[in-house]
């Protein structure tokens, strides 16, 4: 896996500031997915000023809803879902501390400000790979909003999950600059 960056959870301002779009990483730690649904009822705790189920702060998001688990998985398939379904709930939580967004497609240009204010990170996983990238994944809990069934909040623990950086907190755009320029030579 030469020419890939190791990164851990919780992620660091440090972290995030040497990351760059074009990058591929390797995430091993605590991951949590939530899609729209869920969002918008973290959102609403924040609004509140309650307790959010977990915290935020230099944690990640993974845009995804798992398939059912079979037997002797850990968890299903779980590929990414299309990330601009956030870009109305993502600023608040980048806010209230959450470094790195993973998902599909572009995020909208508030969210691209937000994390360039708060130092924070958007990676792209690789859509039609689910059932490769829920090989990385060594835990499932479900922590909040069960009623969601697969767009239920999850804390997934993970080894090695591969993501590119699409999104840096520099200002860097995988979808409008592309990564030829930002190959490693």
């Amino acid at each position: 896996m030469a020419n890939k960056k190791h990164i851990s959870t919780p992620l660091t301002d440090t972290v995030v500031a040497d990351l760059k779009i074009g990058d591929e990483v390797l995430i091993t730690g605590v991951i949590y997915t939530a899609r729209d649904a869920a969002h918008k009822k973290l959102v609403d705790l924040i609004d509140k000023g309650e307790k959010l189920p977990f915290d935020p702060k230099g944690q990640i998001v993974y845009f995804a809803g798992p398939s059912p688990t079979k037997p002797g998985q850990v968890v299903g398939s779980i590929g990414p879902t299309t990330s601009y379904r956030m870009n109305a709930y993502s600023p608040r939580m980048i806010e209230v501390g959450l470094k790195g967004m993973i998902g599909k497609g572009e995020m909208g240009p508030e969210v691209v400000a937000k994390m360039k204010e708060k130092k924070a990170v958007y990676f792209a996983a690789v859509g039609g790979a689910a059932a490769l990238i829920a090989k990385s994944v060594t835990g499932n809990e479900l922590i909040a909003y069960e009623e969601l069934g697969a767009e239920a909040i999850r804390k997934l623990t993970v080894k090695e999950f591969p993501a590119i950086v699409a999104l840096d907190c520099h200002g860097g755009n995988i979808f409008k600059e592309g990564v030829d320029k930002y190959e490693k030579k």
